[in-house]
């Protein structure tokens, strides 16, 4: 919610979320503006949590917020690609990144599967990838292009969507990049790259909060 504020006011969420780190009370983690959190723990206690006060007959108003707004994120980045593409139907978006989070093959709520989901709704061509979690999306994610790296996603999309903070998304080659694009369209969910550079290489570029 601070990094759509952030958005609105021209600031940037990543010098924000630098300064509110810097209170001790607060501290410098998870304080990253981008498209939700996922996982195997995180959901599940938060809506283990708000079940338990149901229960107990109390309205657990500041869990069913944080849910509703993990949600929202997601649909939000969503709808950032749709406008920047103006129609999404029968583009071609490449998804970097399946996983929850970097160095695991864990996708449970992962945002990759509601953003995929929406998109595939909206009439996209979807490719993906990721360094770990392709053959557990396999068992379970389909109608979706399964390409070899990074660039092989690259290829020919309309929309390139950074999903996932991998290094090696990180330290990609942008310039290799923006040749193999059908359209040097880049949505980072995960704000790794910098505006400025992203548009001196020549990139439309969408981040988050920024």
């Amino acid at each position: 919610s601070v990094a759509n504020v952030c958005e609105k006011t021209g600031a940037d969420i990543t010098k924000v979320a630098h300064g509110m780190g810097l209170d001790a009370r607060i501290g410098r983690n998870f304080l990253q503006g981008g498209i939700g959190y996922g996982g195997s723990c995180f959901p599940k206690d938060v809506d283990a949590f708000m079940h338990i006060s149901g229960k107990l007959g109390y309205d657990f108003g500041i869990l069913k917020a944080a849910s509703k707004v993990n949600y929202e994120q997601r649909m939000l980045f969503v709808r950032k690609i749709e406008e920047a593409l103006w129609i999404a139907k029968g583009k071609a978006i490449g998804i970097l990144g399946l996983a929850f989070k970097p160095e695991t093959d864990d996708m449970r709520s992962a945002p990759s599967i509601d953003i995929i989901n929406a998109l595939k709704d909206a009439g996209a061509d979807i490719k993906v990838y990721d360094p770990k979690a392709m053959k557990k999306a396999k068992s379970f994610l389909k109608g979706v292009t399964y390409c070899k790296d990074l660039y092989d996603t690259a290829k020919g999309s309309d929309c390139l969507a950074i999903v996932t903070e991998w290094h090696e998304f990180e330290v990609m080659d942008l310039k290799r990049v923006k040749k193999l694009m059908k359209n040097p369209l880049i949505a980072d969910g995960r704000n790794i790259f910098d505006p400025v550079k992203m548009k001196a290489l020549g990139f439309r570029y969408i981040s988050i909060g920024r």
